[in-house]
């Protein structure tokens, strides 16, 4: 699918450059796309499956089984089933939704829970360690992991309830833990995270694809990392608990097992296998890179880290293009920033606000375009994936009588891109590897 066809942005129609703009917007996402990510990485050849250079001899294996977890689960499974045939022998796939759609018989498709674990995140986990639990040495599992796969997916070590896990993962927000403060929690008190899925398989083989959704992509990350060794132990999850002085709020059940040695830590009997990352914040910016290259652009990639509050990201990143001196160029910065509410109650998301605080930066400045871009087409609470900035915003904006100062007070981004006709409006990719932000000079 080319996405190419949906950048109808009002400032991008009046751009003559519209064109190649559309086609480094579209290689980006596609780079994302589950199925195809899957296919660069795994082919077969008869009786042979490759994984980049290394091969399977498919007819040596008694059974081969199917594990994908995540946003992406479902496309990322079919492409493997479509690849097998009659393999996989069994699997289970997890998912936010299930599409209206056939879907391969041999493979158990559950409906669970995102952003939040419930009970059906609980099942999920259940099923696929059962599942697990019939490999033998003589086996081979395949793993497609992807971003949301802590939540569709959980099974709290023995007790430790789902109550408990809501209790400590709300004293930790309220906290401001950081998202790797929290994730070491779930790793120490989850027996499908922190390696977890790769004990169970143990000692089948593994092979695991992994879709990111994590700035710089640290492997134990990505949906609490269950298929790879965990890099920290129970005593760092308490030092967390301790470092926020909530000690005393968390549930006792929490810390005794806390308190208690864990044999698994660090990585414990892991399965035989290999990991491969296949899609990626850095991967999409080197697509687009590559496409804008092609174009004629001075193409640079910036930063695959970018992260801080949107609003002094945005205008930074406008100082950044209204500085520079080279043209044509397609500058290229990838991370997560973050909005700080307080008390209002705007809308719009971290994209649309990027978007929003480059405005007054770059105000009349000629042949200038900033796009912001969130990979799985949905910023924040809306159903726009960014918006598009150019010289021109500022002025089009107070013809209509908008007050950009308003709307950065009130975090209220979607309506002013709204009524100039910039949000960039895709609908759902299916696929996450976090935002990208675009500077073009003509």
């Amino acid at each position: 699918m080319s996405w190419k066809d949906y950048f109808n942005m009002a400032s991008l129609q009046r751009e003559p450059n519209a064109n190649a703009v559309k086609r480094i917007l579209d290689a980006s996402i596609s780079a994302a796309n589950p199925a195809d990510a899957v296919r660069r990485c795994l082919t077969r050849d008869g009786n042979l499956l490759w994984v980049n250079e290394r091969e399977y001899p498919l007819n040596e294996f008694s059974a081969v089984y199917l594990v994908s977890v995540g946003k992406a689960a479902i496309s990322m499974a079919v492409a493997v089933s479509e690849l097998l045939g009659k393999n996989p022998h069994e699997g289970i796939v997890v998912a936010k939704y299930l599409p209206a759609v056939s879907l391969p018989e041999n493979l158990a498709f559950l409906e669970s829970s995102h952003p939040l674990p419930n009970e059906r995140s609980l099942r999920a986990g259940e099923m696929i360690l059962a599942l697990l639990k019939k490999t033998t040495a003589s086996d081979l599992v395949i793993f497609l992991i992807s971003g949301g796969g802590s939540a569709l997916m959980t099974s709290p070590v023995t007790g430790v309830s789902l109550k408990d896990m809501e209790k400590l993962t709300s004293l930790l927000l309220a906290c401001a833990a950081r998202i790797d403060e929290i994730n070491t929690l779930r790793r120490a008190l989850d027996r499908v995270k922190g390696g977890g899925l790769a004990r169970a398989t143990f000692p089948a083989q593994m092979i695991s694809l992994l879709l990111s959704d994590v700035i710089n992509s640290p492997l134990e990350a990505i949906a609490s990392g269950p298929t790879v060794p965990n890099p920290t132990t129970r005593s760092d999850a308490l030092n967390v608990i301790k470092k926020y002085n909530i000690f005393s709020q968390t549930p006792s059940t929490i810390i005794e097992i806390l308190q208690k040695e864990d044999g698994t830590e660090r990585g414990g009997l892991l399965s035989r296998g290999v990991v491969h990352i296949i899609g990626s914040n850095l991967i999409s910016a080197q697509a687009a890179q590559a496409q804008a290259l092609r174009e004629g652009f001075d193409a640079q990639i910036m930063t695959t880290s970018l992260q801080g509050e949107a609003a002094q990201v945005g205008q930074e990143l406008a100082t950044k293009l209204a500085n520079n001196k080279n043209r044509p160029i397609c500058l290229i910065a990838g991370g997560e920033t973050t909005v700080s509410l307080g008390n209002t109650n705007g809308l719009g998301g971290r994209n649309q606000e990027v978007a929003l605080s480059a405005v007054a930066g770059l105000a009349g400045i000629p042949d200038v375009m900033l796009v912001t871009l969130a990979t799985d087409g949905e910023d924040g609470p809306t159903d726009a994936a960014g918006a598009v900035v150019t010289g021109d915003t500022l002025a089009r904006a107070q013809l209509l009588g908008l007050d950009l100062d308003a709307h950065l007070h009130n975090h209220n981004a979607y309506p002013f891109f709204d009524a100039l006709g910039d949000l960039l409006k895709i609908g759902p990719t299916g696929t996450n590897v976090n935002d990208l932000t675009f500077l073009f000079a003509f």
